[in-house]
């Protein structure tokens, strides 16, 4: 609900007032409801404070409880309360009215470094332990709230965005070579694998899901979530089902709190509608509408064939909306943004490069419409593919082949190629590659090289391909769906973009974007759903299907072969830039200050291929991506010169 800042003397002198100030200053271009500070000997904290909840128009942020000789600074929107109320015995006439800061430092008092193991929500803070003399921080489980840090001789500052440490006195602006060689050799969203970096040398982050504590000079970092899901078992389909409506419509719930209006992602699919249609039923109760927000191609635009994938999902959402009722829907197009048109206020609002260029325009416009609504709450179900909608019917399939279950792997395949009029040679084509796909790969032939982003020697001067080897990254490697599932919810680099996204996104235009489908309440319950209750009769995503039965229409809960897809107009809307677009891309591949970094030989391949005349077919081509990932970090080391 904040952009928080402070400053800590590692020796605990006296600070120039003036250091925090001036991270307070920076901060003014977002905003603000109230801006607060808040010093004493050795420690400064300030909050730039957005009020998203009833319980922030009371909140007095920095807080500092002399009683306890605590003080805390707060991004945080806390979605158990009721679970902490009990646990820290708060009074029932005060359980309406407290805020979450005041919470997160009770349980400080009760719990000391364990605090953010008990939480769950969106949350970045810092406490002063003033007894102890510590400075302790914490950031939720997938880092949906930034907090980044600089540390000198004899200071800790720290910041919920990057561009107020820059101001410092002795703040370096030089570019972080070894998180650009991460960010430019991913071929994926991800933009870094050590999520302690930030593409400047001089900041670094606290990575999700760690919390860090400073004493007497001393400066440590421990990650303090880790994911345990023993297997739910439960006696029918029945209960399953059940518990699946709980504990998603608990999570939903927990995300309506706001004194503002409620708005809600729509597309044509599964994870969004199951989001809004818990939201739509709670705000009828509370006589509120939900107002929904759903992008769809310009007018001049002409679906291209997507094999299963379909641009304008309008008619999916409709059904969505009349079925699910007490629903406000905007039907938005943007005509006049492309992917090129946003770059420039995208790096503003990002602070670094980004690779969601396909889709930046689009997400951008929806926040500023929310804005002019007056959401305070944006609920999306971004994360729901890995959790409330898992089960994919082939790599199940080759689950149970692996684990020599082949009664259940022919039924499974029977019925799939029944309900999907597959073709069964290709189906079992399909399996067979994914029982073991390191073996498929070792065996396959390789075809011609993928062109890359990053150029090979600066590649090797960072040693980055080890690092991607690390972390299973590599393009040699290959892993079950099961695997990277696995990985996505236990590496914190994963998701990180994600947050980031979202934390500076709000704060321009005081909008919470809130997912309920990445409550860590709802990742336990999902990791621990038997793999056989997302996969049944050959149905895909069976467990979601079964359980939003009457919550979502049946041509939406029940679609397996058309899936949405965001963002397919995107070279279409670049059609009066693409001259511009071109002459840009030539710039970038001559200019000395990308060519240490960017593979400009492939990249004078790929702009070839993509040719004088746009084809909107190209959107998702391995030649757009790269080129447009390109530019945009061209644009950003320009910035920096």
């Amino acid at each position: 609900m904040s952009a928080i800042a402070g400053v800590f003397h590692l020796q605990q002198h006296i600070l120039d007032p003036e250091q925090g100030l001036q991270l307070m200053q920076e901060l003014k271009r977002y905003p603000a409801d109230e801006t607060s500070v808040w010093q004493k000997k050795g420690i400064f904290f300030g909050c730039h404070a957005q009020w998203i909840t009833p319980q922030s128009l009371n909140e007095s942020l920095p807080f500092y409880d002399a009683e306890r000789g605590l003080a805390i600074t707060a991004d945080a929107i806390i979605d158990n309360r009721g679970e902490l109320f009990q646990q820290l015995q708060v009074p029932y006439e005060d359980r309406e009215s407290i805020p979450d800061s005041l919470l997160i430092l009770l349980a400080y008092e009760k719990w000391g470094d364990q605090t953010p193991v008990h939480l769950v929500g969106d949350f970045a803070f810092m406490i002063w332990d003033e007894r102890k003399g510590t400075l302790f921080g914490a950031r939720d489980f997938s880092g949906s709230r930034t907090l980044y840090f600089h540390r000198s001789a004899g200071l800790f500052s720290f910041c919920t965005v990057i561009h107020p440490l820059l101001t410092l006195q002795g703040v370096s602006k030089q570019l972080n070579e070894q998180w650009a060689s991460e960010f430019l050799a991913i071929e994926g969203r991800m933009d870094t694998l050590n999520c302690f970096s930030s593409a400047y040398q001089s900041i670094e982050q606290l990575p999700p899901g760690h919390w860090v504590s400073i004493t007497n000079e001393k400066i440590v970092f421990s990650q303090y979530y880790t994911l345990h899901t023993p297997k739910l078992r439960l006696s029918s389909n029945g209960e399953y089902e059940e518990a699946f409506r709980e504990v998603v419509g608990q999570a939903v719930r927990d995300r309506l709190r706001t004194h503002l209006a409620v708005g809600a992602n729509l597309s044509g699919g599964l994870d969004s509608g199951s989001v809004v249609s818990f939201a739509a039923e709670e705000l009828h109760r509370r006589r509120q509408p939900l107002h929904t927000f759903s992008s769809y191609p310009v007018d001049t635009f002409t679906d291209f064939n997507l094999s299963n994938r379909v641009a304008d999902e309008r008619p999916f959402i409709q059904e969505t909306i009349d079925h699910v009722g007490n629903i406000e829907p905007n039907f938005l197009n943007f005509p006049e943004l492309s992917p090129y048109s946003e770059i420039d206020e995208w790096l503003d609002i990002m602070e670094m490069p980004y690779k969601f260029i396909e889709n930046s325009y689009w997400l951008k416009g929806i926040f500023e419409q929310a804005q002019m609504k007056g959401i305070g709450v944006l609920l999306s179900g971004q994360r729901g593919n890995w959790s409330i909608s898992w089960g994919t019917a082939l790599d199940y399939q080759a689950k149970l082949i692996r684990e020599l279950h082949w009664p259940s792997f022919y039924q499974e395949y029977r019925q799939y190629n029944q309900s999907m009029n597959a073709d069964r040679k290709k189906v079992l084509q399909i399996v067979s590659k994914k029982v073991f796909p390191s073996l498929t790969r070792l065996l396959s032939k390789r075809p011609n090289p993928l062109p890359e982003l990053i150029h090979p020697d600066f590649a090797k001067r960072t040693d980055v391909n080890q690092r991607l080897k690390e972390f299973n990254m590599d393009s040699e490697h290959s892993q079950t769906i099961y695997g990277i599932r696995k990985d996505h919810f236990e590496q914190p680099h994963i998701w990180n973009v994600n947050g980031t996204v979202a934390t500076k996104l709000s704060l321009k235009y005081r909008v919470w974007d809130r997912d309920p489908t990445n409550d860590l309440r709802v990742i336990r319950f999902c990791m621990s759903v038997p793999e056989e209750q997302y996969v049944q009769n050959g149905v895909d995503r069976s467990l979601i299907r079964r359980a939003m039965k009457g919550r979502l229409p049946d041509k939406v809960r029940m679609n397996r072969k058309r899936r949405g897809l965001q963002g397919a107009d995107g070279i279409h809307r670049m059609m009066p830039e693409w001259p511009t677009f071109l002459r840009e891309l030539q710039e970038m591949i001559r200019d000395p200050r990308a060519s240490s970094y960017l593979n400009h030989v492939d990249l004078a391949r790929c702009l070839e291929r993509l040719g004088s005349k746009p084809d909107p077919t190209m959107i998702y081509s391995t030649d757009f991506r790269l080129l447009s990932r390109g530019l945009v970090f061209y644009r950003f080391l320009k910035r920096m010169s």
